[in-house]
């Protein structure tokens, strides 16, 4: 195996079970704190830490937090996702070390001005970091009242709820018909088409606690993919379609009924991170792999930076297909398809030229 993404598979092995991480995000005064505090008031939540980012120099969200303990942490004067990114490498290796009580789960609560982007790349790209922790996923809060003036005149709003697995759509029972608008609704999807969206307020905290707590041997891509595709009609929305919207932003799946050639498909993607790097925002995927069946590979990138892949024990379902969610800035989902096609037909035309090769050779 050649190419930068292979190296990866050998680069840094993986012990024992790690401990998930779920990033909370959401602009200024969307809900993240309540959400918060709702989620810590369920009953046997045990062994979670939170770590708290505020932007200013005092730091009052960890005081408005109602259940804090010696496993609250707070990195105030600075956004996690530039000035205080150290200090999140080292409350993280110390939360590592930690062996009694056992630490079950953390959770990074956000500045409401963070771009949720560098934090996740900290939390894959430090070598110390991912070999205790793994990224259980991202949570957004989302203001129903105010959000469509936030989407249009804060671009970190949009980055935050793009890079999403789960939207939070936080005070509709300040709306007048106690729903959000059919216009937000159609506004979130345009900028992130395989998020779980949360309206129902009452259920909310216990689907963020099943984030929180999701297991390292699960992966939240099979539901994400089909919700996007089981949500759109082939009319408006052909597999290869890539849904574009005012904000630049947008999401495609790529799928394949057939296993994938290693070869191929790790060339497709070094290919594919080279070039458009910059605009991958969140890659996930499961990849089904010709040479290893029964055991699914799970890639997960933000920009150039991407986890080391890792194999599941077994397939979650039935479903056995590769599935690859992107979302990104201006990248075209059928040039990425035709270009995956490309290299896996060459490749299986070498290897049918070898075994034709080979078997001239043997019988002369």
């Amino acid at each position: 195996m050649a190419g930068h993404f292979s190296s990866l598979l050998t680069a840094d092995a993986q012990t024992g079970e790690r401990v998930p991480v779920t990033v909370l995000t959401g602009f200024l005064g969307s809900g993240k704190t309540t959400l918060l505090n709702r989620l810590l008031q369920q009953p046997d939540l045990h062994g979670m830490a939170v770590i708290v980012n505020e932007f200013g120099e005092v730091g009052i969200d960890n005081d408005l937090i109602t259940k804090t303990s010696d496993d609250t942490i707070l990195l105030a004067n600075g956004c996690m996702c530039c000035s205080v990114r150290g200090d999140l490498v080292a409350a993280m290796n110390r939360l590592g070390e930690r062996t009694d009580p056992p630490l079950q789960q953390v959770l990074i609560e956000t500045s409401g001005l963070a771009d949720p982007g560098p934090i996740l790349r900290t939390l894959m790209g430090d070598a110390a970091i991912r070999g205790r922790f793994a990224l259980a996923g991202v949570a957004c809060t989302v203001d129903a009242v105010l959000c469509m003036g936030t989407l249009d005149r804060h671009a970190e709003s949009v980055q935050q709820a793009a890079v999403a697995d789960h939207l939070f759509l936080t005070k509709t029972d300040l709306l007048e018909s106690g729903a959000p608008s059919p216009d937000l609704l159609a506004r979130l999807r345009e900028i992130n088409s395989v998020a779980k969206l949360h309206v129902e307020r009452d259920a909310q905290p216990q689907a963020l606690r099943g984030l929180v707590q999701s297991p390292k041997d699960s992966s939240e891509v099979p539901a994400g993919a089909m919700y996007y595709r089981s949500s759109q009609t082939a009319a408006d929305a052909p597999k290869d379609a890539t849904p574009a919207h005012r904000d630049g932003i947008s999401s495609f799946v790529v799928e394949r009924e057939q296993p994938l050639p290693r070869d191929a498909f790790f060339a497709w993607l070094d290919m594919v991170i080279a070039m458009r790097g910059e605009d991958l925002l969140r890659v996930k995927g499961l990849v089904h792999l010709a040479d290893e069946p029964e055991r699914p590979m799970v890639i997960h990138g933000v920009q150039h930076l991407f986890h080391p892949p890792e194999f599941l024990q077994a397939w979650p379902g039935q479903d056995r297909r590769t599935r690859i969610v992107f979302i990104t800035r201006g990248v075209d989902a059928q040039s990425m398809n035709e270009t995956l096609d490309v290299l896996v037909r060459r490749h299986m035309r070498r290897a049918s030229q070898i075994d034709a090769s080979a078997s001239t050779q043997t019988h002369p």
